[in-house]
Formats: structure tokens, sequence, C-alpha cells
């Protein structure tokens, strides 16, 4: 394996490449956490709308169980080395109580509505409170690139 030079970049370029990455990555690694059952952690389709994740997985699923007791969660791209992740509060909304306009946004990223499907589903959306990247041990100083819901640089 080859090593890879790392150009360290400020807050600012890593704000700008992880918005870039947020609304063009397909999947995105959901953790959850149940306060008798413990950590759980899924792969999900996930849609940025500029604020938020949108998620979707079966009404019964365990993500789902868990974060009704739970809505702390956190979201991890799939990378190892240009790494992001974000943490926040899911907020669950049955398929029939989405927003049109999310909903819509899924549909027109994955060509897929889980509104129509027999089995329920639910949406889940995370609005980030705290969001960290980096690539690689150069760029671990610095990593929060959002702090309290507030994007820095």
């Amino acid at each position: 394996m080859q090593a890879t030079k790392i150009v360290v970049r400020d807050t600012a370029e890593r704000r700008r490449d992880t918005l870039e990455r947020l609304a063009s990555e397909r999947d995105i690694w959901v953790s959850t956490a149940h306060p008798d059952h413990g950590p759980h952690q899924v792969p999900l389709w996930f849609l940025w709308d500029g604020k938020a994740a949108w998620m979707c997985t079966g009404a019964d699923s365990a993500t789902v169980r868990n974060l009704r007791e739970e809505p702390r969660v956190r979201l991890a791209l799939p990378d190892a080395f240009d790494v992001v992740l974000l943490q926040g509060e899911a907020t669950c909304y049955p398929a029939r109580d989405v927003p049109e306009a999310a909903a819509d946004a899924f549909v027109g990223k994955f060509g897929w509505d889980p509104r129509g499907e027999e089995t329920p589903f639910v949406y889940l959306r995370v609005a980030p409170r705290t969001v960290r990247a980096w690539r690689g041990v150069p760029e671990q100083r610095g990593r929060v690139v959002m702090r309290e819901g507030v994007w820095l640089g």
C-alpha cells in the first residue's frame, strides 16, 4: 500500500469538502444505542438537504426502536481515510407524516419511494450539532468543522 501525501486543509476547505461529500455520497453509517441492548450500527442510503441528513428504514427496525428510546445518533461517511462524522439527534417521521419535499427529494435521488411500500417505513432526519472531518493523522488537530449546529471557518 502506498502512503498518500496529506496536505493539511484549513477549516473552510474542510467544511467545503464535507458539504460536497454530503451532497454527493449515497451511503452513511448510522450508529444508535438502546439503553438495555447497547450499540447498533447499520449502513443506510441518505439524502443531504443542505441542513440535515434524511434516511429511511423499516418501522420495526432496531434503528427506529433505539432512536425512539434514545434519539442521539452518530453518522459516518464510509471512508476510513477521508473521515466525516456527524453527531446529533434524530427525529422520526412515519412515511405518512414525512414532509413532502424531503420524501420527493429522496425519490429523486434513489428512484424509490418508501411511502408506497406495503410494510411501514420511517424517515429519519438528523440535523447535526457537531461535524468532524479529517484526512489522516496530520488533520486530526482542528477536525471540528461544526460546533453547536454552526459551521466553522
